[in-house]
């Protein structure tokens, strides 16, 4: 095969050696170092569609959106296939990073994906229906997996409340990679891939709060995450939903519900008196009344919210020490 009068050809043992040194480099966090080399190697063979791919995959490992794009470009005119190359993948994260949505859309169908005619007035491309996915924030520092919904192959808005200690708010979206590291599985047999978070793409205007609710029930607790559903926020049981895994097991194939009723979870790091349902049981009663609970809505309603929850049964519900954490 011939490519703009050159002839497809092995790399140089040259350009090996600095793809391979850069690669190193990337690994060790020395961006700048690694640029060198790749741009080296992009000049000596710059027929090859991996130098550019190279390039593009760094430039999105330190979010310079532009010459990822750029890269990226060079990359997929000298594909020797029409669909489904990683190139495209890459891509279509830095066009939706930049809102490019023409490219975005480009390049998602040059994948192989099939992307509705539908759009927004600003050209965002919507209704895909990928469904549901995990996605780990701050996959380089203390790491929290959490659910979302796939608003395209890049974005993931998020659904669950993340702990303050991620600095991520309900209803986020955030930009993600492509490749899954880890996998959630539900008793029914469905799988979900875990995506890493990239960078927040839009912010929520909506605090997150912790709250202490007395519930004497799961059903009491079941209320008041329905009554923040029904007023189009959320609110979550902490005490329940959080299990700390160690980094092996949260990119492994994970039951996204183990740890709940009498089995416990071998996989569940947490210990008696910290988050986790194995930190929150007790001998021979599985269910505390007292639940560490975040809630995701606007300062004006939270208390409302709370207190309405109260007032439908008092006997069986109390809620202290509101906080706003994030």
């Amino acid at each position: 095969m011939r490519i703009f009068g050159k002839g497809r050809h092995r790399p140089s043992a040259s350009w090996r050696q600095a793809t391979d040194r850069a690669f190193t480099l990337i690994g060790d966090g020395r961006y700048e170092d690694a640029g060198a080399l790749l741009t080296r190697a992009a000049d000596l063979e710059p027929w090859l569609s991996e130098s550019w791919f190279n390039l593009a995959l760094l430039h999105k490992f330190r979010h310079d959106w532009e010459q990822a794009r750029a890269a990226g470009l060079r990359a997929v005119a000298l594909l020797d296939r029409e669909t489904g190359a990683p190139d495209w993948w890459n891509v279509g994260i830095a066009a939706t990073a930049l809102q490019d949505w023409p490219l975005a859309r480009r390049a998602w169908q040059a994948y192989g994906l099939r992307v509705p005619g539908g759009a927004t007035d600003s050209g965002e491309p919507v209704g895909m229906d990928l469904g549901s996915a995990a996605v780990r924030l701050s996959p380089e520092g203390e790491a929290e997996v959490v659910w979302g919904r796939r608003l395209d192959p890049a974005r993931i808005e998020v659904l669950s409340i993340p702990l303050p200690s991620s600095g991520r708010r309900w209803g986020e979206v955030v930009l993600h990679d492509g490749v899954p590291h880890g996998e959630r599985t539900t008793t029914s047999g469905h799988a979900y891939p875990v995506f890493d978070e990239i960078e927040l793409w839009a912010p929520s205007p909506v605090p997150t709060w912790v709250v202490l609710l007395e519930a004497a029930t799961e059903a009491d607790r079941d209320a008041l995450e329905q009554l923040a559903a029904d007023a189009g926020f959320a609110a979550e049981d902490w005490s329940s939903s959080v299990r700390l895994l160690c980094r092996m097991c949260s990119e492994s194939r994970m039951p996204s519900d183990e740890g709940d009723g009498e089995h416990l979870d071998p996989h569940d790091h947490s210990e008696p008196g910290h988050p986790g349902p194995l930190g929150h049981r007790t001998d021979g009663q599985l269910w505390v009344p007292e639940r560490e609970c975040g809630v995701a809505a606007p300062a004006a309603l939270v208390r409302g919210l709370l207190d309405g929850w109260v007032a439908d049964s008092p006997d069986s519900r109390d809620w202290r020490d509101l906080e706003e954490v994030c």
